[in-house]
């Protein structure tokens, strides 16, 4: 077996969504990701920078439906890393000010994160990662992650030095 090029990333996530609309109004309205494009009334995709898509949204098979039922499989989260804290702040408090429910909030070790789902359900972590140098190690030097709680008011309050 060999090991992935370690370039190699996660070019984007498409979801199937019940109101196009909604879910426009929300990555974008929201989160702040631009339209890049459209396919009519059933597809949409949306960016950071102009990219192609980061977001692909669409009914194609999920117009008008529910979100999966607890205990069934699915996508557990989408993650969307940001380039520094002051950032991840400005996009929670954007999250905040549109009334949407933050779900938990985390400080991992290796980077601190934000957690929320959009309106079909669909589970989003904002975060951002702290320097490589700087992620906890075991006494073997693998990764010793944790799941702490993170000081949301002192995230927020970076989001006012931008």
């Amino acid at each position: 077996m060999t090991t992935a090029h370690p370039e190699t990333r996660i070019g984007h996530v498409h979801l199937k969504v019940a109101d196009l609309e909604r879910a426009i109004d929300f990555y974008s309205g929201v989160l702040g990701f631009e339209l890049q494009t459209r396919y009519g009334t059933e597809a949409a995709f949306l960016s950071a920078g102009g990219y192609h898509h980061h977001i692909g949204l669409n009914t194609w098979h999920s117009a008008g439906g529910t979100p999966p039922p607890p205990g069934h499989t699915g996508l557990f989260h989408t993650a969307f890393l940001y380039p520094n804290r002051a950032e991840l702040a400005r996009a929670v408090r954007q999250v905040i000010d549109a009334g949407i429910k933050i779900e938990g909030a985390s400080d991992h070790g290796v980077s601190e994160a934000v957690y929320l789902s959009d309106p079909d359900g669909n589970g989003i972590e904002l975060y951002v990662d702290r320097a490589e140098k700087d992620w906890p190690r075991s006494t073997d030097g693998s990764l010793a992650m944790t799941t702490a709680r993170l000081d949301l008011e002192a995230l927020l309050a970076e989001a006012d030095t931008l």
